[in-house]
Order: structure tokens, then C-alpha cells, then sequence
């Protein structure tokens, strides 16, 4: 039976949470700040400000499920997330929808690897502390039964349309497919979970429409680790070109963007994730909701054929 749902924020993650709720033949509002998202049927989307909890709680006005897959700068966590969380919160709250929220894995201590959604949330880490704060007022609410709440924590993502956002996005295919050297954060050795981005989204619509999730977190089903170096010669196969050159970033160049770039400045806080192997178990979530993680292989296909097309050829990957 169709529904009708809400999501906050049209990056990656929350457009093709939109797209698969809109083809299963629900009713999806997408609002953001610039009215962006998904043009396809099904789908409308409204600019607004998610922060002003009046306003999205009428936005939300006969809404069964809301998602939060909104993503400040990293620069402006500490300011931004607070209010939006809470008017997520009011706004889930005073209209009696589940709020699914889509988080990472910051709130962790520095890792052990592997990490479970079951641990304690120690974060070693300014953004984490914002992260962690996030969950435990929304599992105070829902504890205390004013509102149903979940979370799904995902590893950094992985998938076609990442842009800048994303390790293994624009500041890397393109360059693969080119056959150039490709400059990464950390050791590039170190084994490192990457989650899909359609695997978070089939994530977020099984838990949203299931109480077996409510009340706590779970991790998104997410394929076997790879170094990053790894990864990207897996690209290199798949495109047909030569493996290329991988190196680590000084940090000394680390330091020198972050004096001119706010989002380098704030990734040193992080930059313990790739100094060691960051890898999590998601296979409860795999056994209580069915949901497999899509191979590798395959998501890294998808991801060249995507960019390959943008650039106007076709990327054809061996057998």
C-alpha cells in the first residue's frame, strides 16, 4: 500500500531514497533549502528552510515516514545540526511519523575493527560528539514514547553521483578513467569499509516501514572491505586501463588546504579513519531484514559506466 513520505536533504543518498520510495508507488516530498532533487514522477520537491521546525512540521502533515539524509558542511556541524535534528525531531513528533535518520560511523571510538551497531557511542571526535548527541535525544524521545525513531549508519559511501562529496568520487574516477595518479587521505593500504549508495537507500525504506528497527541503530549491509588502493586498481581493471599510481597526501598538504578549505581544515578531526583498518559488521542487519549488500564489483560498475557516460562514452567491463 503506498504512503506518503518526507526526506530532508537531495544529495546522493536522499535521491535515490526518493526514486525507489516514488517506485514503489508512494508519494515523496524531498525539501531542501534550494527546492533541489529528483524531477521524475511522484516526487515534489519544496524549498524550505528544515531548520524552522514550524515550518517543516506542516511540510510533514500527513506524512508516515520522515528521512533525514541531510548533510551540512562539515565546517558548520556544530551550528547547523542541533536545530535541524530538533526540528526533525518536533516535526516526526507532532505528526506521528517514524523519523529514520541516516548517520556514520564518527560516534565509535577510535575503532577496533569490526565496528557493531550495538557498541557503545565513545566519539573521539568533535563531529562525532554532534552525532552521538543526535542519536541520544532521539532515543530519549522515543523511549519515552513521544516519537518512533531509528538510525542507519553507513561507512563512507561508494556509487555513481557522489560528486566532491565522496573519497572515491569526482577527485577520483575521472582521473582513473584518464589513467592518471590519484592522491588519497591516510594509509592507502589500510582495509576500509565502503557502503553503496542504493544499499543505504533500500536501508532506510525497510527500517522506516519496520518496528522490528524502531528504538535503535543498525548498520547498512555493506560488502567485504577494500583499501583504498585496492579500490582503485579494481577501478583500473574494470575500465580497462593500466593500474595507476596511488599515493597518501602529506600532511603537511593537509594542513597548507586547510588554511584556505574549511572542509580539509575539519577532515584532520576524521583522519584517524584512514590511518587504520575501518571496517563494520552489518550482517544483523542482513539477517533481520533480508537486505544483502550489492557486490562491489557491481557498485564500481555502475559508478564508471555513470561517469563514463557524463564524459559521452561508454565504459565496457570485461567479462
Amino acid at each position: 500500500m503506498s504512503a506518503t513520505h518526507l526526506i530532508v536533504g537531495a544529495g546522493s543518498t536522499g535521491s535515490e531514497t526518493a526514486r525507489l520510495l516514488a517506485s514503489m508507488g508512494n508519494l515523496v516530498t524531498i525539501v531542501t533549502r534550494s527546492g533541489s532533487g529528483p524531477d521524475e514522477p511522484g516526487i515534489t520537491r519544496i524549498a524550505s528552510d528544515a531548520a524552522d521546525s514550524e515550518q517543516l512540521a506542516r511540510l510533514a502533515v500527513g506524512t508516515s515516514v520522515i528521512y533525514n539524509c541531510a548533510n551540512p558542511p562539515y565546517h558548520r556541524w556544530t551550528t547547523d545540526w542541533p536545530p535541524l535534528a530538533a526540528s526533525l525531531l518536533q516535526a516526526a513528533q507532532a505528526n506521528d511519523a517514524v523519523l529514520v535518520t541516516l548517520s556514520n560511523l564518527y560516534m565509535y571510538a577510535k575503532p577496533t575493527s569490526p565496528m557493531r551497531a550495538t557498541e557503545p557511542l565513545d566519539a573521539p571526535s568533535v563531529k562525532g560528539g554532534v552525532r552521538a548527541q543526535m542519536w541520544h535525544d532521539a532515543s530519549a524521545a522515543h523511549d519515552t514514547g513521544q516519537v518512533r525513531v531509528t538510525e542507519a549508519r553507513a561507512s563512507d559511501f561508494i556509487g555513481p553521483d557522489l560528486g566532491t562529496n565522496g573519497h572515491m568520487g569526482d577527485r577520483v574516477v575521472p582521473r582513473v578513467l584518464e589513467g592518471k595518479k590519484v592522491s588519497l587521505l591516510g594509509d592507502v593500504d589500510a582495509i576500509h569499509s565502503w557502503t553503496a549508495i542504493n544499499d543505504v537507500a533500500r536501508t532506510l525504506v525497510a527500517l522506516g516501514s519496520d518496528e522490528r528497527a524502531w528504538g535503535r541503530a543498525w548498520h547498512v549491509p555493506t560488502a567485504a572491505p577494500l583499501s583504498q588502493r585496492a579500490l582503485v586498481h579494481e577501478m583500473c581493471a574494470l575500465a580497462g586501463v593500466d593500474p595507476v599510481k596511488v599515493s597518501s597526501v602529506p600532511n603537511v598538504i593537509i594542513r597548507a588546504l586547510g588554511l584556505a578549505v574549511p572542509a580539509m581544515r575539519e577532515m584532520r578531526e576524521v583522519a584517524y579513519q584512514f590511518q587504520a583498518p575501518f571496517v563494520i559488521d552489518s550482517q544483523e542487519t542482513t539477517d533481520v531484514f533480508g537486505i544483502e549488500p550489492t557486490a562491489l564489483r557491481d557498485t564500481l560498475q555502475t559508478t564508471l559506466a555513470s561517469y563514463g557516460h557524463r564524459r559521452g562514452s561508454d565504459i565496457h567491463i570485461p567479462s
